[in-house]
């Protein structure tokens, strides 16, 4: 019988479906990355970030990771900030990530989108190599710039969809509906691509509406304000429709009172395929360890909540069915050793 819950979490093998790398740019990171590139930051201390990072709603956060993401700019600063990522991943337990990156925000830079994606799976192929956790890169599109552009990144893509397995939306919610970027998540699923995206963090439920039906997502982040609608809870229920939520960043942005006040537990009860996952996790208090440690604590969850939340985190993501039942059998395993 194992009494440690921080041991159950730690061993409790999952994947992490909502994650923006440029979001684990750690503070120290912020400061090498600037030292090496002669990038000046309005900064001049490690706790003087930190510090920065008190938010009252998303736009207040996505000044300063604009900002902070301008330290970013050799193929060894991506590899680098991967690498740092899958390694705290790696020791929470993490055996599969579905990462994000928002390619805009570095050639607006005049950063080579090849620079990028190049960086990126470097240092993926080495965490897979070193840390046996597997990956994938998800391009999301960042929604307060328009379909255009959009459009032109897609195109700056192709020469590496072949190791793209998906795009996503995200930036400022508000005012940016789902709407506004059918054409181009239509273009990408065209050339085989999954879609995921940003829907009812800040947004209200009918922008997850609108990411169903007119985006056709295989995947929904956040989601949280799907709540507020019972008949698209049904829907999504029913249809099985993964939602990554990020109990720590909802907290930090606001968008939920307290962890002991976050839904997580509900959407559960309610029949939805939740996940646990940390979004930004420098900048919102936490990887992937401390969201699970965070809930199970705040809302009380039992090791067989847990385990149902690290499951769906693998039946949501877009492994082959082998390799999903796998690590389903994992969590079997390691929750039974738990009793």
């Amino acid at each position: 019988m194992m009494d440690d819950l921080d041991a159950f979490i730690a061993g409790l093998p999952k994947a992490e479906l909502h994650l923006h790398i440029e979001g684990s740019l750690e503070p120290e990171q912020m400061f090498e990355f600037a030292r090496r590139n002669g990038v000046a930051i309005p900064f001049d201390s490690v706790e003087a970030v930190r510090a920065a990072y008190e938010f009252s709603n998303l736009q207040d956060f996505l000044d300063i990771y604009y900002a902070g993401a301008d330290v970013l700019r050799t193929e060894a600063d991506f590899h680098d900030l991967a690498l740092a990522y899958f390694q705290r991943a790696a020791a929470d337990g993490v055996r599969h990530a579905e990462i994000f990156f928002d390619p805009q925000t570095h050639t607006q830079r005049g950063i080579p989108f090849g620079t990028v994606v190049e960086g990126l799976l470097a240092g993926m192929a080495e965490a897979e190599a070193r840390l046996g956790v597997t990956s994938q890169l998800i391009l999301c599109f960042l929604r307060h710039l328009d379909e255009e552009d959009a459009f032109k990144t897609l195109a700056q893509a192709e020469p590496w969809l072949h190791r793209i397995a998906g795009v996503g939306l995200d930036s400022s919610e508000m005012g940016h509906p789902p709407s506004k970027f059918a054409r181009v998540f239509a273009a990408a699923a065209d050339k085989g691509l999954k879609r995921v995206a940003h829907a009812g963090e800040e947004g209200p439920a009918d922008y997850v509406r609108e990411a169903l039906d007119l985006l056709q997502v295989d995947r929904l982040d956040h989601g949280n304000r799907s709540l507020d609608d019972p008949a698209l809870v049904a829907r999504l229920a029913r249809s099985g429709m993964t939602l990554t939520v990020c109990p720590l960043s909802n907290v930090k942005l606001c968008n939920v009172a307290a962890i002991d006040a976050h839904p997580i537990d509900r959407m559960l009860d309610l029949g939805l395929r939740a996940t646990v996952n940390s979004d930004d996790p420098a900048y919102f208090g936490g990887y992937i360890g401390e969201n699970y440690r965070a809930v199970a604590r705040g809302r009380g969850l039992d090791r067989r909540q847990l385990a149902t939340l690290a499951r769906n985190s693998f039946l949501g993501s877009f492994l082959p069915d082998a390799a999903v039942a796998a690590h389903c059998a994992a969590i079997d395993a390691w929750l039974a050793e738990a009793r």
